[in-house]
């Protein structure tokens, strides 16, 4: 069975890090078959969630009719998520933390069939406590969605593409894109 996957993106680089890995996984994943929707959120229009309530999870649009009705409709269809994001300061990029916020606007259909969920990450670090932060909200998240983790990549002293590029984190993310089913 194949699926629809998902990627949501939060780098503001196009040929940093984390997009490698990204276009890793998509490889791997489309070689056997799947489909992949992805979403940069460094390069869409996402205004941040300001908790007024109007969407009641899901029940009403959002008030805000922004490249997110897009990245609705997909998540609404889709099998998989993953999650690709530079560590900045301990944490998902500030791009991607806007979209998975904006979670909030379609809440109870993403709580009513379980996907599962692959996280991708980068990080300058060499100490995998860095992404401590990340894992811990990654996982909280997935729980409240009722969500499964299937994989992760946390690409440490990877600071630049030519620092990524000599290691095996690539191969990794692309074998992790093969393995999704």
């Amino acid at each position: 069975m194949y699926m629809h996957i998902v990627m949501i993106t939060g780098s503001p680089h196009k040929k940093g890090t984390s997009a490698l890995l990204a276009d890793e996984f998509i490889r791997g994943a489309k070689e056997k078959g799947n489909s992949v929707y992805r979403f940069d959120t460094a390069f869409e229009c996402v205004h941040p969630c300001i908790g007024c309530e109007t969407c009641k999870c899901g029940d009403n649009p959002c008030v805000f009719q922004d490249a997110m009705m897009e990245l609705y409709s997909e998540l609404k269809k889709s099998d998989m998520v993953v999650f690709v994001s530079p560590l900045y300061y301990h944490a998902l990029s500030a791009q991607i933390k806007i979209a998975i916020d904006r979670f909030h606007g379609i809440e109870k259909y993403l709580q009513a069939y379980p996907r599962k969920t692959v996280l991708l990450l980068t990080a300058g670090a060499k100490d995998e406590k860095v992404a401590s932060g990340a894992l811990l909200s990654h996982s909280i998240t997935l729980r409240h969605l009722g969500w499964e983790n299937v994989g992760q990549v946390i690409a440490l002293n990877s600071y630049e593409r030519k620092d990524i590029e000599k290691t095996n984190y690539p191969q990794e993310a692309y074998e992790l894109g093969k393995a999704v089913k």
